[in-house]
């Protein structure tokens, strides 16, 4: 504990002030003085004080630091304790606001993590922060409020009372000038010590004290030569006694700087009670306290008392005449037993209103922002017995707590903080900008005000530092917080690339944000640049964000939270803004790199990274489930295969088990049976305990035909693999049917043909397909084109087109190949062989979400040999927009009646090859002719047409769709049940106009065509001029 020292002395303002008042007022301070401003600390041993104190000169200058080391001020006794005890102390900074460093708070995959093992995040500016277990705001009542107030917005939940219980301790200062009495208030410089002796000097700051019994005290003091004469004089304030009183400041200062003498000047400060009604809010547009004095009605006495003393005294007397003026405020952030009445608790502890405990654990407010009331006299003392009780007490619930939070071990992992980020100092190599986007997130107005700091080692390696950051400033989205979301956290990659999509190059944006309602979001943004049909789109691309605002769950982490999908956009004036706006030593750098990046991607199209190299084929770590293939005949004479994997749970009964489930798949690949995948639809199925039969139609790599169409899949293939489970179950049989893209055709073509009987169909799902076929706009271009008829002429008579690099190919094949791998995509890629599937259908899956592994497996060793017959018969289909016969006629969509079967159609909601209208319509189209069974339409977010199925996530977004479908399909409904459900079915069927999860495509979609009719030109000039038949 501190306390006061002696001084055995009287000086010149205290004897004046003692013939002024001392027969109205009782003296306060005896002859023997203890002066309140003077510390010294008690019982310092040796080791602590590392320097001497010097002796008290008396030169008034208390107030402004004393320049000759005789005043025991905070640097000098608990900060020299604090820095001998081990703590770093950071000057010339401020703290800004306190966040809690929760479980799950910013990860790049998705998942949660932690930044620090350390429980609070003390904020010196956006970027810079220090990680505590232990936080103890001590910055003054404004200060402390003002760190609360700014927490609260960004998520800490603190009391209602915050800001209110604002006490002045009954304060009112008062200035009089130009008295005649020898007051010698004014402190000394250097220059004015040999001429004046010790006792006539203006003493310490406060000298001498007195109190009335209307229950105030006065208190006189010398005014440091430091302060300005004008500071206790302007417009806030009035002279009494003259009604010139401005003029006084002006003569005033004329006379100090002519060295002509000037009248007396000292400061009064009254000191009292007030009713503490006093109020701090907080100005969130330009971040300033506001003041709400309180109530003081002793004021119009104090006033009196003042003026009395100044007329006394000779001089004009300034001062507040409608308000306290303070010098000790106090409250705040008051002490109170509940949260209904106080911001803190007793042991300084922050409550916390969501928290069972009531408090924030480790956050402690230390300083007079506690004291609930008005003390009535210098509050000194008193704000240190509270700090020293509220250390007793943090020390007791450390130790309490531990094994909760003190002595953690750091969080070890690459990118964490262990225990802060500070600026190190490279400033030069730092680049800062501003940038504004706006646009919508989940169809609701949304602006993210972005502050970016570049050349920070945040990221990937993979992209130069300077073009990696982080992120601050806020977002706006006032339809689902009416408040402000500050980010606390973001980074932000410029040049981010993926070894699977080497030609693309991503802008990545991860953000986590908090609002003052205790919410917490995090938004994921990308701009995705492809180097697509000569850089048309890179304007579009490069200034688009697409953007994922996910609401984090505190409360259930494992329970599912709200996605918001859209689009954020810079517009030309903004990013000019944005350009003006940097600053920093690198700036030129920072351009040139940014341009380099787009030039490599759009001019160059050079690919980034090295894909990963696969020797032989290493299958997933447990064996695949044992098979039967089964050749069957069909009418036509033609062989075809069907893989059966028979479940092996003999605990079901033949009347318990599922119905089997018979696979179809797309035109050529493979998408049930992945043996690089740890899990697929075969594998899933197998677990839900159905008998599994895959079909290889004539479309299949393994049995190609060289003269087919999808009409004869859907007409002979499927029926006589249909003819075949029957005869395996030796009895009549309903069976799953799940299909995928030309595959989803021919069943249709099976069922609406009446080819397939709809009783031995138990349920039907389809990915990206059904009996309607729509194409996005650049792939239905290529389809009206005569690129396809002249493809096949090329080929001749042997329609299957060797796929794998190394294998060999007629010159016909050759020259097919090298047209394809002209052909405009959207993704490209390093590997040949899917460069040439590519140009033939269009990407059809985005490979970013397929590993590597399958990647390779699929062109590599999957897709031998491609089978094109049927090319000519999909081109109608498509160009028809429906399932139509191979001459084109509607042969099946007039057929409605035989489609009863419960239905489910998937879509990605990333489109690509195929547009989420496919399974818009033919929901639309079941719901209205099929009332009563179940339809469903699911649109996968993220997903393009194969990687429905292929991807690494689909066991998590698809299959447990095709599961649940299945599984309902299985149970039958009571007819009650079933009417009324699907009355509802048709009522929103016949309600829909149109699809919400369609994504129109620009102008720049159809710039495709003239780049097709170039090179069909150039085809045309080598097909004839070379004399092929």
């Amino acid at each position: 504990m501190l306390r006061a020292q002696n001084i055995p002395l009287k000086f010149q303002n205290s004897k004046i002030m003692e013939g002024v008042l001392g027969e109205e007022y009782d003296k306060s301070i005896n002859n023997n003085m203890k002066v309140s401003m003077n510390f010294e600390i008690e019982q310092a041993s040796d080791s602590r004080v590392s320097r001497e104190t010097g002796s008290c000169l008396a030169c008034g200058n208390c107030l402004s630091g004393c320049p000759y080391n005789a005043k025991n001020s905070t640097d000098r006794t608990y900060l020299v304790s604090a820095i001998q005890a081990g703590c770093t102390i950071k000057t010339e900074c401020e703290v800004q606001y306190v966040i809690s460093n929760k479980e799950n708070t910013c990860n790049e995959d998705g998942r949660s993590k932690r930044r620090s093992e350390r429980r609070w995040l003390v904020f010196l500016n956006e970027f810079e922060y220090i990680a505590s277990d232990i936080v103890i705001l001590s910055a003054g009542v404004f200060g402390t409020a003002k760190i609360l107030f700014q927490s609260q917005l960004r998520g800490l939940a603190v009391s209602e009372k915050l800001g209110s219980g604002l006490s002045c301790n009954g304060n009112n200062v008062a200035y009089v000038a130009e008295s005649s009495a020898p007051l010698n208030a004014i402190g000394l410089n250097r220059n004015q010590f040999s001429n004046i002796p010790f006792q006539e000097r203006p003493g310490p700051s406060i000298s001498s004290a007195y109190t009335s019994s209307l229950g105030f005290t006065i208190q006189s003091a010398v005014i440091p030569t430091a302060y300005p004469s004008f500071l206790f004089k302007g417009i806030t304030t009035y002279g009494w006694q003259s009604s010139y009183w401005f003029l006084h400041g002006i003569t005033d200062r004329v006379k100090r700087v002519l060295g002509s003498k000037s009248g007396q000047e000292i400061i009064l400060n009254a000191m009292g009670h007030d009713d503490s009604s006093g109020k701090l809010t907080f100005e969130k547009e330009t971040n300033r306290i506001l003041f709400q004095p309180p109530h003081d009605h002793l004021l119009p006495r104090k006033i009196e008392a003042f003026e009395k003393i100044a007329k006394k005294i000779g001089g004009v007397l300034f001062m507040s005449k409608y308000r306290s003026t303070s010098v000790h405020l106090l409250g705040g952030c008051i002490a109170s037993s509940h949260v209904s009445s106080g911001v803190c608790n007793p042991n300084g502890q922050v409550f916390d209103t969501t928290s069972p405990s009531g408090v924030h654990s480790g956050l402690y407010v230390c300083d007079a922002s506690l004291l609930p009331c008005s003390i009535g006299i210098n509050p000194c003392l008193t704000v240190a017995s509270v700090a020293e009780h509220v250390s007793r007490q943090l020390v007791k619930d450390a130790v309490k707590s531990s094994g909760t939070f003190v002595n953690k071990k750091f969080d070890k992992k690459p990118g964490s903080i262990n225990n802060g980020k500070m600026d190190k100092g490279f400033k030069s190599e730092v680049v800062v900008t501003k940038e504004t986007m706006r646009g919508q997130v989940g169809g609701m107005p949304c602006t993210a005000y972005l502050n970016l700091r570049f050349g920070t080692n945040n990221g990937s390696e993979k992209s130069h530092p300077l073009l990696r950051g982080e992120v601050g400033g806020y977002i706006e989205c006032r339809a689902l917080e009416m408040e402000k979301m500050y980010i606390s956290h973001g980074e932000v990659d410029l040049c981010e690339t993926d070894t699977r999509t080497p030609y693309t190059q991503y802008m990545r944006y991860h953000l986590l944000v908090a609002a003052s309602s205790g919410s917490r979001y995090v938004l994921e943004g990308r701009k995705i640049m492809n180097p697509y049909l000569l850089a048309l789109y890179a304007w579009r691309e490069s200034t688009t964000l697409n953007a994922t605002l996910t609401k984090i769950n505190d409360k259930m982490p494992g329970e599912d939270s709200m996605n918001l999908k859209g689009k954020l956009r810079i517009s030309v004036l903004e990013l000019l803004k944005s350009v003006y706006a940097l600053e920093g030593g690198s700036k030129y750098k920072f351009v040139f790199l940014l341009m380099q990046s787009l030039l490599t991607t759009y001019i160059i199209r050079a690919p980034r990274g090295s894909p990963a190299k696969f020797g032989p084929m290493k299958l997933a770590s447990e064996p695949y489930p044992h098979s039967t293939i089964h050749e069957i005949q069909t009418e036509d004479n033609f062989t075809i295969s069907c893989q059966h994997w028979e479940n092996c749970d003999r605990q079901l009964e033949r009347e318990e088990k599922p119905y089997p489930v018979l696979l179809i798949n797309g035109y050529a690949t493979e998408s049930y049976c992945l043996p690089t995948e740890k899990n697929d639809l075969i594998r899933t199925l197998l677990k839900d305990g159905h008998d599994i039969w895959l079909l290889h139609s004539r479309v299949h790599w393994s049995n190609p035909s060289n003269d087919f169409s999808v009409d004869d899949i859907g007409k002979i293939d499927i029926p006589a693999a249909m003819n075949k489970i029957i005869e395996f179950y030796g009895e009549p049989i309903r069976v799953h049917v799940v299909a995928h893209c030309v595959g989803g055709l021919a069943i249709h073509i099976s069922l609406m043909g009446g080819f397939v009987p709809a009783k031995h169909i138990a349920s039907l799902s389809c990915t990206s397909s059904s009996m309607f076929y729509k194409l996005t706009k650049s792939s239905s271009v290529k389809m009206r084109l005569p690129l396809l008829p002249v493809s096949m002429a090329i080929m001749g008579k042997n329609k299957i087109l060797p796929m794998l690099q190394e294998s060999a190919a007629s010159y016909r094949h050759k020259l097919l190949k090298s047209i394809a791998r002209l052909i405009p995509r959207y993704e490209r890629c390093t590997c040949d062989e899917c460069e040439v599937f590519s140009g033939i259908f269009g990407n059809a899956y985005w490979h970013e979400n397929i590993s590597e592994s399958m990647h390779h497996w699929m062109n590599k060793e999957n897709l031998p040999r491609l089978p094109m017959a049927a090319f000519p018969h999909l081109r109608r289909i498509c160009n028809s927009g429906f399932i139509v016969d191979s001459k084109g006629s509607n042969s099946y969509l007039i057929h409605p009646e035989r489609m009863a079967v419960p239905t489910l159609y998937i879509s990605g909601g990333r489109t690509l090859l195929v547009r989420t209208e496919t399974s818009f319509l033919a929901n639309k189209y079941m719901k209205l002719h099929q009332p009563g069974y179940r339809h469903e339409r699911v649109v996968v977010d993220g997903f393009g047409h194969s990687d429905l199925l292929i991807g690494q996530k689909s066991d998590e977004k698809v299959f447990p769709h095709i599961q649940k479908h299945i599984e309902l399909a299985e149970d039958e409904m009571s007819s009650f049940k079933k009417q009324r459900e699907y009355n509802k079915y048709k009522k929103e069927a016949l309600a829909w106009s149109c699809d919400p999860y369609e994504d129109g495509e620009s102008f720049g979609s159809w710039v495709l065509p003239l780049i097709t009719i170039l090179l069909l030109v150039l085809l045309f000039k080598l097909f004839f001029l070379s004399g092929f038949s």
